[in-house]
């Protein structure tokens, strides 16, 4: 289990050449703008710098980075040889996997997260504490995590039907839906027969309702393959709207126009 900072935190200045302090790649939360480091590169010349970054040693000549990853860039764009640094003392110091996890969950509270950043970060938490513990660090639900975690996160032995029987993003909506490995490989087995676009209907009838047996989903998203289609045109406010609501309800943009029409026409 990853350790979280402790108060107070146990450390001392000291002054470090920068290229004794490393940054893991796999520990990065998100790729630095080089507008955003020149702004504070210049506030650091101006005003000085108010927070030092925080390191702990890993070796003799080396510090492994734990926060501070924008301030280091911007020192080593103003050309600094040596900077101030935290240096954690060795009674709470991380061990190797805890101390990217710590570097990884820092960058997060401090950093506003592209989606991919944030999935590649996903990935490197849930290998390091688990689907759990990773959820709960970066303040989503489980559920939410899978989402992020697209492709990357679906079970070996959902994997092993693609690309041959189930395409990447079958298997990865019927792991969002079904996180139960067996439970998702037995309807896996079950819809492989069915041709893709029943296949695909069958999944959009099943992320409405998980806990309906495979006949009544079956029947459901055959009757939703020969649903008379409808088209509306709609202005570029509002279709910027339905896009939005479809996006906060996880669904495609045609399934959200139809919900809204359905419950309009329910009221009539």
């Amino acid at each position: 289990m990853t350790k979280r900072y402790q108060s107070p935190i146990n450390y001392r200045l000291r002054e470090i050449p920068v290229k004794q302090i490393k940054i893991w790649k796999d520990a990065q939360a998100r790729k630095l703008d080089r507008e955003g480091i020149a702004e504070l590169a210049k506030s650091i010349k101006n005003e000085g710098l108010q927070n030092p970054p925080m390191v702990q040693k890993e070796s003799k000549n080396s510090y492994l980075l734990m926060s501070g990853q924008r301030r280091l860039a911007a020192l080593k764009r103003l050309g600094a040889k040596k900077i101030p640094a935290l240096l954690l003392t060795q009674g709470t110091k991380y061990d190797l996997n805890d101390a990217k996890a710590a570097s990884v969950i820092e960058n997060l509270h401090r950093n506003k997260m592209s989606v991919k950043d944030l999935a590649a970060a996903g990935i490197f938490l849930t290998e390091s504490v688990g689907k759990s513990k990773a959820a709960q660090t970066l303040g989503i639900s489980q559920q939410t995590l899978r989402k992020y975690l697209g492709f990357a996160a679906v079970p070996d032995k959902l994997k092993e039907y693609v690309p041959r029987e189930m395409s990447r993003d079958e298997a990865t909506r019927l792991h969002q839906t079904i996180p139960n490995v067996s439970k998702a490989v037995h309807i896996a087995e079950k819809i492989i027969p069915l041709d893709q676009r029943l296949r695909r209907q069958y999944l959009r009838t099943l992320a409405r309702n998980p806990k309906s047996s495979h006949f009544s989903l079956l029947k459901k998203a055959k009757a939703g393959l020969l649903q008379q289609k409808v088209t509306v045109e709609l202005n570029k406010s509002n279709a910027q709207k339905l896009k939005r609501i479809a996006a906060r309800n996880d669904l495609e943009i045609n399934e959200m126009a139809g919900k809204i029409l359905s419950s309009y026409l329910k009221k009539r």
